[in-house]
């Protein structure tokens, strides 16, 4: 009977060995966020031989100097990959959503009909969600890691309010509300598979 016991244990104890170097789990971070100072990390989790669930989340909570761009972010993503998950060409459907608080940001970008512009001179605070379409294509380094480039378009629905610089407390305009659409995801991510 003892014997039976721990040969049922070694045979399981083997089998989830198996499960766990099938690469089942994966950690990362968006190389270009990091670049940006925006905290990010993700993790995605295989859920059939070509299927992933990828959820990633960002967030800036730093003002430098008098420049306010606040914001978090979450953004799951379910994807298709065309060979073995965590390896080659995939593309994803993404949902995503957040808020933010922003202003004093000089620039004179005006991209797909968004004036990104008026940054400059006012403060947005507000919440956005969004929905898109992403392609990818992740190269295997060794057995765990892994760099993976992606980019995403979609739509993006916003409301917001409107002060007169970054640091005021007196709203100009109340209730605002844009519809964007654009990229919604780049990413140059550093995985880690388990």
């Amino acid at each position: 009977m003892k014997r039976t016991i721990l040969l049922l244990l070694i045979v399981l104890s083997t089998g989830l060995l198996r499960t766990v170097r099938a690469q089942d789990v994966a950690v990362k971070t968006n190389l270009l966020y990091d670049a940006l100072l925006n905290v990010n990390a993700g993790v995605e989790v295989g859920l059939a031989p070509r299927w992933t669930l990828d959820v990633s989340a960002d967030m800036n909570l730093w003002t430098v100097g008098d420049r306010k761009w606040k914001h978090w972010l979450l953004q799951p993503e379910a994807r298709y990959w065309f060979c073995d998950r965590f390896a080659g060409h995939f593309v994803g459907a993404h949902l995503l959503g957040g808020q933010y608080n922003a202003g004093n940001i000089h620039n004179s970008l005006n991209f797909l009909g968004t004036d990104f512009s008026v940054l400059t001179d006012h403060r947005y605070q507000g919440w956005a969600v969004g929905a898109g379409l992403a392609y990818g294509y992740s190269w295997i380094i060794d057995r765990h890691w892994n760099i993976e480039a992606e980019i995403g378009l979609g739509w993006v629905y916003t409301r917001y309010d409107v002060y007169p610089c970054a640091n005021c407390g007196t709203k100009v305009a109340s209730d605002k509300a844009h519809n964007y659409v654009g990229p919604t995801k780049a990413a140059i991510n550093l995985i880690y598979t388990f």
